[in-house]
């Protein structure tokens, strides 16, 4: 009988990665596609999975990349088409990818406002663990952090007054606790 060697998938997950967080509400979580809090399944060409690029799954365990990106990290709502897949083919096409693959780590929660992101708190926690799990988790490098969020803060003036002072503010701290003072921040 023969024996065939395959490539495994783990192969890919130790390799360097240019890796990208995303953070922030609903729409970076994913709500393309979800009608009455339901995802159609329906995934336009440009978010379909490509081997080069890889999401951190909420085990710490990094697998290709496929729709919905959030689905096991804002498991209160239904998840669809988000930024995410995109921006990797963008960066892939670029040349920006380290070692020709991009890494993706979820944290978005729909619903939230930037005080639920403030440091010390959970969502900013779990942010930070999870940026450096996917560094120590398979090499590679964090490269930029995609922002998409603002939404709740339009309920009440004072919020919508404050927004900006408290999101440069967020994203200082976030440079400043990932040890990249100059981590550039994509903000939607």
């Amino acid at each position: 009988f023969f024996v065939l060697l395959l490539s495994h998938p783990s192969d890919v997950r130790s390799q360097p990665k240019a890796i990208f967080l995303l953070a922030g509400q609903s729409n970076m979580a994913g709500r393309g596609g979800v009608v009455d809090n339901r995802w159609d399944g329906v995934v336009p060409p440009e978010c379909r999975p490509d081997p080069r690029i890889l999401r951190l799954n909420s085990a710490l365990i990094w697998e290709e990349a496929a729709e919905p990106l959030h689905r096991d990290i804002d498991v209160d709502r239904a998840c669809g088409i988000g930024p995410g897949m995109p921006f990797s083919r963008s960066i892939l096409g670029t040349g920006g990818g380290g070692g020709g693959l991009v890494g993706l780590v979820p944290c978005a929660v729909g619903g939230t406002n930037i005080t639920e992101w403030r440091r010390g708190g959970g969502l900013y926690g779990r942010l930070l663990s999870r940026a450096q799990a996917a560094v120590r988790g398979g090499g590679g490098a964090i490269r930029g952090l995609l922002w998409y969020q603002g939404e709740s803060d339009t309920e009440s003036l004072v919020d919508a007054k404050q927004y900006k002072g408290r999101l440069e503010k967020l994203f200082n701290d976030f440079r400043t606790d990932l040890g990249s003072p100059s981590l550039p921040v994509i903000e939607v």
